[in-house]
């Protein structure tokens, strides 16, 4: 894709906690697509779709539009619908009056009255159930709903956006998601591209990340250098805009540009295994001897991240000796010494990675996600 120079300001002040207007745009050919679309549906009403590939930036997206259109004053509730069992999904979103099942002590609102003149996000709308899709449509039809229990309906003047990294379509020819549903939500579909679709826009992004992380580390952080620049640019980035932050993260913390051909050399190699012997035999020995090696190598990088570069912790974690983690790292061409960090690392936003990290002993701070 071709890019553009562009022109435009950064976000007000009071609307800081959104990346920058380049950031989330970009200059290329589909950001700039993007863009048209965010800016119509901020001036609308109607319910909007944003489909992608995961780690595309749909939320971010979502809450530009939002704070962009004219309820922008009012709140922007998210609901990630697989994140939450069905059997409770249905009290998040449209609350329960009390008494309405066992443990139901008071009544409780949910989170489509909390958006109330504001935005609803549903994200990943194609794990909602079948009989959710029924009380949603409800809900877009002429903005009434229920709580769990109550008989009386009640009205909301809410903004729905939805999200999902699947084919809706698919889903309606296998039964999995109403039809009719679909076309409630359909009304302004947003396509959200791919990082390999706007290759130009990454010095732009690591630039971002590099000053984001270095700030939430409380590290000095050398820019990249061309060649390292370049690597990233011509890397398929499978994981998107997640992905490159977990990329960057990792050289804050190490300091070591090497730490980036690393990580991306071992998602090619991940994606190089052969799925039959029609080039000739394997030594299959040889084979698993480096896949060991490989997660070994990226098991010892996560525990260091996760400790904050610990290695003494580190190696608690990884249940080895201090003395064969400094030997590993070696192998592994880690860098010896790790920076004393005086922060917490901070949650992936682009978000950018997902789930608390099992190696972890400390909680991260909460920040604004960028995807």
């Amino acid at each position: 894709m071709g890019c553009a120079s562009h022109s435009g300001a950064l976000l007000s002040p009071t609307k800081r906690e959104l990346p920058p207007y380049e950031v989330i745009f970009g200059s290329s050919a589909a950001g700039e697509a993007v863009r048209l679309s965010a800016e119509m549906a901020a001036t609308t009403y109607v319910p909007v779709l944003l489909q992608g590939q995961s780690g595309t930036g749909k939320e971010i997206l979502a809450q530009y539009i939002h704070r962009h259109s004219s309820w922008g004053n009012g709140a922007f509730v998210k609901v990630n619908c697989p994140a939450i069992p069905g059997t409770l999904l249905e009290s998040e979103l449209f609350g329960y009056q009390k008494g309405a099942f066992t443990g139901a002590y008071s009544s409780k609102p949910g989170r489509v009255e909390l958006a109330n003149r504001g935005t609803l996000f549903l994200d990943e709308i194609a794990e909602l159930d079948p009989g959710l899709q029924s009380k949603l449509l409800q809900l877009l039809q002429d903005g009434q709903f229920s709580r769990i229990g109550a008989q009386e309906e009640r009205q909301v003047d809410v903004r729905v956006v939805c999200a999902t990294n699947r084919q809706l379509e698919k889903e309606i020819r296998t039964g999995g998601f109403r039809q009719d549903l679909f076309y409630r939500i359909n009304v302004l579909t947003i396509e959200m591209p791919s990082l390999r679709q706007r290759r130009c826009d990454i010095p732009v992004l690591v630039n971002f990340l590099l000053d984001r992380h270095g700030k939430a580390l409380n590290r000095p952080v050398r820019p990249l250098n061309a060649q390292t620049l370049k690597l990233l640019q011509q890397y398929d980035w499978p994981g998107n805009i997640r992905e490159l932050e977990t990329v960057i993260k990792r050289y804050v913390l190490s300091g070591s540009e090497a730490i980036i051909s690393k990580s991306l050399q071992s998602t090619r190699d991940e994606d190089e295994v052969p799925e039959s012997l029609s080039d000739g035999p394997i030594d299959l020995k040889d084979v698993t001897r480096q896949a060991v090696k490989q997660i070994e190598e990226r098991l010892i990088l996560k525990a260091l991240e996760a400790n904050r570069w610990n290695r003494r912790t580190a190696a608690r974690a990884l249940s080895i000796s201090y003395a064969a983690l400094l030997y590993k790292m070696r192998e592994a061409g880690v860098p010896a010494r790790g920076a004393k960090v005086t922060k917490s690392i901070t949650a992936s936003p682009l978000e950018l990675t997902t789930g608390a990290d099992k190696l972890s002993v400390q909680r991260p701070k909460k920040q604004e996600p960028l995807a």
